[in-house]
This record gives structure tokens, C-alpha cells and sequence, in this order.
């Protein structure tokens, strides 16, 4: 069965940085995107960022307002995924999901292409 864990959330500072990992089990790694949602209180879960499977090229894609401060990276080896956030800001806030896919590239940020899921993380930016 396909399991995915994250782990690296905490409280942090306006600014500071945390650095989000993601561990898989039962499936195979390397055919899958491997993404970052999250989900703020009161609010609709969001597409963060993904780390596209190799076969498809291997790149990586950011929401917006997380380009140039946040890094999707992925270790195919080790199975694992992970988020380095810096500068963040309060409105990062939010429990934050790993999750796989198979879809196609065009579909890649979309939610509901996404059939396994984390339990979470919680990230909380405070002063």
C-alpha cells in the first residue's frame, strides 16, 4: 500500500526557513510527479510546487507566489521529496501536503490529479 510522510514543519519566524521532507513507500518512485499542496485555515488546499518525473523530463514547477523563494527537490534513490522554504511569510501558514501523481505534464498542478496523499504537516509563520 502506498504510504507518504512528511516531516520538517514547526514554527518559524518571518524570514526564517524550514525545510520540508516527504518519504514514499509502496509505489515506484520514479513514475511519479511528486508534489507539495497546502492548506490554510478557512481556505481551499492550493498547488505549491512539483518535482516532475524523470521520464517526463524531471522539471520542477512553482505556484507564483512561492517562486524564487521556495525549492522543490527529489531524491529518486531514497524516495523522498523535499520543500526548502526561505523568506517565509505569514501568509505561508498552512498545513502542507506531499502528495503523487501520474498525470500528464499539462495537468500536473491541478489537485485532482493527485490519487495518493501525506498527512500533513503543519507550518506556522509567526512573530
Amino acid at each position: 500500500q502506498v504510504q507518504l510522510e512528511e516531516s520538517g514543519g514547526g514554527l518559524v519566524q518571518p524570514g526564517g526557513s524550514l525545510r520540508l521532507s516527504c518519504t514514499a513507500s509502496g509505489l515506484n518512485f520514479r513514475d511519479y510527479h511528486m508534489a507539495w499542496f497546502r492548506q490554510a485555515p478557512g481556505k481551499e488546499r492550493e498547488f505549491v510546487a512539483v518535482s516532475a518525473r524523470p521520464g517526463s523530463g524531471g522539471n520542477s514547477y512553482y505556484e507564483q507566489s512561492v517562486q524564487g523563494r521556495f525549492t522543490i527537490s527529489r531524491d529518486n534513490a531514497k524516495r523522498m521529496v523535499f520543500l526548502q522554504m526561505n523568506g517565509l511569510k505569514l501568509e505561508d501558514t498552512a498545513v502542507y501536503y506531499c502528495a503523487s501523481s501520474q498525470a500528464a505534464l499539462s495537468a500536473i498542478r491541478q489537485l485532482r490529479m493527485y490519487k495518493f496523499w501525506g498527512q500533513g504537516t503543519q507550518v506556522t509563520v509567526s512573530s
